[in-house]
C-alpha cells in the first residue's frame, strides 16, 4: 500500500495545482490582453512622440544644412576670388619674368655672337704672332748659321793663308860667319 500513497500524493498535487490552473489561466488571457493594449497604448503614445521629436530634428538639421550650404558657399565663393587674385597675380609676375627672361635671352645671344667674332679675332691675332715668332726664329737661326758661315769662311781663309808660301815669311838668311 505504501507504493500507491506515493501515486495518490503526486495525483491529487497535480489536480489542485490544475483547478488553479485553470482558474487563473482565464484571468492571465484577461491581464495579459490588457497589458498588451496598454503597452500598445504607450508605443503609440512613444511613436507619435518620437515621430514629432524626429521631425523637429529634420526640420533642424534641414535647417542647419541650409545654412552650412549656404556658409559654404559662401566660403566657396571667397576661396575662388581669393585664388583668382593669385592666380592673377602669380600670372603677371610669370609674365614679368618671361618677358625679363626674353631680354636676357636676346642679350645672351648679341653677346654670343659678340664673343664668337672676339674670339675668331683672338685666334687670327694668335697665329699672326706665331707666324711672326716663327719668322723672328728663322731669322734668328739663319742669323746664327750666317756668323757659323763666316766663322768657318774666316778660318778657312785663315787656314789657307798660313798654309801658304806668301803667308809664311822666307827664313831668314844665314849669317855668314
Amino acid at each position: 500500500m505504501k507504493k500507491w500513497m506515493y501515486l495518490v500524493s503526486v495525483g491529487s498535487l497535480l489536480a489542485i495545482f490544475l483547478f488553479f490552473y485553470f482558474a487563473h489561466v482565464e484571468e492571465a488571457r484577461i491581464l495579459d490582453k490588457k497589458r498588451t493594449e496598454e503597452a500598445a497604448a504607450k508605443a503609440k503614445v512613444e511613436a507619435d512622440r518620437k515621430a514629432e521629436i524626429e521631425q523637429k530634428a529634420r526640420d533642424d538639421a534641414a535647417k542647419r544644412a541650409a545654412d552650412r550650404a549656404a556658409e559654404e558657399a559662401k566660403k566657396e565663393a571667397d576661396r575662388a576670388a581669393k585664388q583668382a587674385a593669385e592666380d592673377k597675380k602669380v600670372k603677371d609676375a610669370t609674365d614679368a619674368a618671361n618677358a625679363k627672361a626674353d631680354g636676357y635671352a636676346k642679350q645672351a645671344g648679341e653677346l654670343e655672337v659678340q664673343l664668337s667674332a672676339l674670339r675668331t679675332q683672338k685666334e687670327k691675332l694668335n697665329r699672326e704672332e706665331f707666324e711672326l715668332a716663327k719668322q723672328v726664329e728663322l731669322a734668328r737661326v739663319a742669323k746664327r748659321n750666317a756668323e757659323l758661315e763666316i766663322q768657318r769662311m774666316t778660318d778657312m781663309i785663315a787656314k789657307r793663308a798660313a798654309d801658304s808660301a806668301i803667308a809664311t815669311p822666307p827664313p831668314p838668311p844665314a849669317k855668314k860667319s
